[in-house]
C-alpha cells in the first residue's frame, strides 16, 4: 500500500517538482494550498499574487494528475504570525516570519491537517535534507543543508522538533536549484521558468514601514549620532565575562548629537541604512540602536562604527531550542559550533556557553548587526543542532 503524503503546493517551481519527485518515487500525493491572508484590515498590495500562486499550484496538481485542494489558516497566520509581528516591532525588536511560519504553521496547522487526511508525511519545497539514526533504542532525525549552497534553507527550518522533522521530506534537498528548473521544464510545468517569490507576500511586496503604520502609528522622534570614541566606551570589549560582552550598548542622549528626526523607532532595525533620510554625512550612517519607549533611534557613521558590532549575543532559557535534544547543554558546559544570525549569511565559528539563565554566544570575530528578535542557529558541519532567539 503507498504511503500518502501531502505537499504543500504554494503554486512555484520548487514545490510543484517536490509534489512530482515523491509521486515518481511511488508515494500517493495530495496537492494542497494554504491561504494565509486577506485580512482587508491591514492593507496589502494589490499585486499580491496568492490567487495566482493558488491557480498555478491546481494547474500543476491536474498536470500531475493529483489531488488538490485550497486549505484557509489566514485566522491562524494572524493570531501566530502577523499578531507577533506587531508586537515585537512595537518592543523595538526585528521578528523572522519565516521562521516562525514554518514552526507554526507549516509543520503544526498544515500538518495536522495532513494528519488528519491520513497522510504519514507532509513535504515542502525547502532546500534541505534530513537523514536518521538510532541511538538507545530511539530514532534520531538530523536536519541538514540543502545540496545547493545559494539555495540552502535549513536556517529557516531551525524551530522544527524531532517530532516534526519525522512527519517532514524535503525532496530538493539533494538538488540544485537549476536541475529543480530543468525538472519542471522537461516536464512541462507551468511554473518552470516562474520567478522566485521573495519572503512574505503582505511584506515583500509593500514597504516593510508602511504596513506597520497601519498598527503602530507614527511618532515623531530624535535621530542621535554616536561617535566611535562613546561606542567603545560603552561596548564592553574589555571585559570577559559574558554577560558584558553580550549586552547591549547602554546609549544615552547626552552622549550624542541630535541629527534629524524620524516616524517612529518601531520602524526601524539594528544595521540599518536605508530609511533615515539623512544626508550630507562623510559615510553613511547606520542604525546602531533603538529605544521604543523613549522613541529615539541611535546611529553612528561608516560601516566600521563599533556600535555595529558585538562579540557574544544571549538567549535566554525560555527562547532556546534544540533539534538535538541528546546535545542540548547542561548548566556549565561550552562547545564549539558553527552559527549564523540571519539567512544567507556564511557560517561563523562560536562557542556556545550555557549558564543558569540561558545561552550565550560568543564568536571567534565581532558580528556586525545582532538584531534582538531575530535567530541564531548553531550547526555542527552541516547538520542544524539547534536555535534561539537572541535577546
Amino acid at each position: 500500500m503507498k504511503k500518502r503524503v501531502v505537499v504543500g503546493l504554494s503554486g512555484g517551481v520548487d514545490s510543484s517538482v517536490t509534489a512530482y519527485l515523491l509521486k515518481e518515487q511511488g508515494y500517493e500525493v495530495i496537492g494542497m494550498f494554504m491561504k494565509n491572508w486577506h485580512d482587508d484590515t491591514v492593507t496589502i498590495s494589490n499585486e499580491c499574487p496568492w490567487l495566482d500562486d493558488s491557480n498555478d499550484a491546481m494547474i500543476v496538481a491536474q498536470h500531475l494528475g493529483i489531488p488538490f485542494q485550497a486549505i484557509d489558516l489566514s485566522k491562524e497566520y494572524k493570531e501566530r504570525i502577523v499578531d507577533y509581528m506587531f508586537a515585537e516591532y512595537q518592543a523595538g525588536r526585528t521578528p523572522n516570519p519565516d521562521v516562525l511560519c514554518n514552526r507554526e504553521i507549516k509543520f503544526d496547522i498544515f500538518l495536522q491537517t495532513a494528519l488528519k487526511l491520513g497522510a504519514e508525511y507532509v513535504a515542502t519545497g525547502h532546500y534541505a535534507r534530513k537523514d536518521s539514526f538510532e541511538k538507545d533504542g530511539k530514532t534520531v532525525y538530523r536536519l541538514l543543508s540543502g545540496k545547493d549552497p545559494n539555495k540552502d534553507q535549513s536556517y529557516f527550518l531551525c524551530q522544527l522538533t524531532q517530532e516534526q522533522l519525522s512527519k517532514a521530506l524535503f525532496p530538493i534537498g539533494e538538488l540544485l536549484k537549476p536541475e529543480v528548473r530543468a525538472i519542471a521544464k522537461k516536464i512541462d510545468l507551468v511554473t518552470a521558468d516562474k520567478k522566485d517569490s521573495q519572503g512574505l507576500c503582505f511584506v515583500g511586496k509593500v514597504h516593510l514601514p508602511d504596513f506597520l503604520q497601519q498598527r503602530l502609528q507614527p511618532k515623531t522622534g530624535k535621530v542621535i549620532e554616536i561617535d566611535a570614541e562613546a561606542a567603545v566606551f560603552k561596548n564592553g570589549y574589555a571585559a570577559d565575562d559574558l554577560r558584558s560582552l553580550s549586552a547591549h550598548y547602554e546609549l544615552a542622549p547626552e552622549q550624542g548629537e541630535v541629527i534629524g528626526e524620524h516616524k517612529g523607532a518601531h520602524y526601524y532595525t539594528i544595521g540599518q541604512r536605508k530609511g533615515l533620510n539623512l544626508g550630507g554625512f562623510e559615510k553613511p550612517l547606520f542604525v546602531i540602536g533603538t529605544d521604543t519607549e523613549k522613541n529615539v533611534i541611535y546611529t553612528g557613521m561608516g560601516e566600521d562604527h563599533p556600535g555595529l558590532y558585538r562579540k557574544a549575543l544571549f538567549i535566554p532559557n525560555s527562547d532556546e531550542h534544540w533539534i538535538r535534544k541528546d546535545l542540548a547543554l547542561a548548566v556549565g558546559e561550552s562547545k564549539d559550533y558553527l552559527t549564523r544570525i540571519r539567512y544567507r549569511q556564511p557560517l561563523m565559528g562560536c562557542t556556545l556557553h550555557k549558564r543558569e539563565e540561558g545561552l550565550y554566544i560568543t564568536f571567534e570575530n565581532p558580528q556586525k548587526s545582532i538584531t534582538p528578535g531575530q535567530f541564531a542557529a548553531w550547526y555542527d558541519g552541516e547538520e542544524l543542532i539547534g536555535s534561539g532567539v537572541i535577546s
